[in-house]
């Protein structure tokens, strides 16, 4: 038998070789594109990171809406975790008791207060001396009793009249009279021939009390306040009734500078130094970065350890503008100090009274 060699074709071989090279080109092509994907992937996030910071604030979503209901959530969640902090705090002073950590001062203007040289102390003996030899010690060791004449600018509309009269009920032995154009070098001589200690001027615009100048007689020195916030008795709610004749207690708060300390005294000087602790009623005058704000209350003690307060009214707030030598003098006065907005004003934590 001859045999005859046949060539066996390699079919099934190459199918195999085709089917392991599409998958491992597969395999490349996959890997390839996982790059590629990976890649992309880095850029957004690298693209969102530039986009959005990571200090986000609200006010930079457009829609007004949605910005409203983020705040909202936002002031929620700050409220949470301040109850909770809170109660926390509470634990631990009961666990702890007389160990517990002290509570934190919370910073203010008041205590970040920039020291002033001009400081006083009230136990110094050159501050006694001064107070003894100046020009309202007649007052307070009970030579002199104060008269006040109240007066107005020319032409005064119905709510400054008004202010005038109830100021004269809050300072005894005060007087208002119409001021009929003259200026006040006139009035200046009258009042001293009638016995008058101070003279209190209150300027308007706008049908509105805007200034007040108290000038002490005969000899100065001379005052002149900016007045805002005026509140007539009728304006207030909760008023008591009117006030009685009795002469009121004076309290002086936070007049702290020598400037603070003259002006103080010059307030207090206003009022007889001898109260009616009958009538219950007190006059306050209380220094706040510089505004001098006056109440007029009435007391009442519930019993020994409470007390209940009445305003009485009228109620405004000073802002000293100058403070001058003498009597009332516009063109030739000399001037203690001079309010400089620019200078003085420029840091808040620094005070003049």
């Amino acid at each position: 038998m001859d045999i005859t060699e046949v060539p066996v074709t390699r079919k099934g071989k190459s199918k195999k070789k085709k089917d392991t090279n599409d998958k491992a080109n597969s395999a490349e092509q996959t890997d390839k594109m996982q790059t590629d994907v990976v890649e992309v992937k880095e850029e957004k996030t690298e693209a969102a990171t530039v986009a959005f910071p990571p200090m986000f604030s609200l006010s930079e979503i457009k829609n007004k809406q949605r910005r409203h209901l983020m705040f909202i959530k936002h002031k929620q969640e700050k409220r949470k975790l301040k109850l909770e902090l809170k109660k926390k705090r509470k634990r631990q002073e009961k666990l702890l008791g007389n160990k517990a950590p002290p509570k934190q001062v919370p910073k203010t203007i008041e205590n970040q207060r920039v020291y002033d040289e001009t400081a006083v102390d009230p136990e110094d003996e050159e501050v006694a001396f001064d107070e003894g030899t100046d020009e309202f010690s007649a007052y307070f060791n009970g030579l002199t009793n104060p008269k006040v004449l109240i007066t107005t600018s020319d032409r005064p509309r119905g709510r400054t009249v008004k202010f005038c009269h109830q100021l004269a009920t809050v300072i005894p032995n005060a007087y208002v009279y119409y001021r009929r154009g003259l200026a006040l070098k006139k009035v200046i001589p009258q009042c001293v021939a009638r016995d008058f200690t101070f003279l209190v001027v209150v300027n308007e615009d706008r049908q509105m009390p805007n200034g007040l100048v108290l000038c002490h007689l005969p000899e100065g020195p001379t005052a002149h306040f900016k007045v805002s916030s005026v509140r007539l008795r009728k304006e207030m709610k909760r008023r008591g009734k009117e006030p009685t004749e009795h002469h009121p207690e004076v309290i002086l708060n936070n007049f702290t500078t020598r400037l603070g300390h003259s002006i103080g005294r010059m307030f207090a000087a206003l009022f007889p130094q001898k109260p009616n602790f009958v009538g219950r009623q007190v006059a306050t005058f209380h220094n706040q970065r510089d505004f001098i704000f006056f109440r007029f209350h009435r007391y009442i003690f519930k019993n020994e350890k409470k007390a209940g307060i009445q305003e009485l009214g009228p109620r405004f707030t000073l802002k000293l503008r100058s403070l001058q030598k003498g009597t009332f003098d516009s063109k030739f006065g000399e001037y203690e100090w001079v309010l400089k907005r620019h200078e003085m004003d420029a840091c808040r934590r620094k005070f003049q009274l």
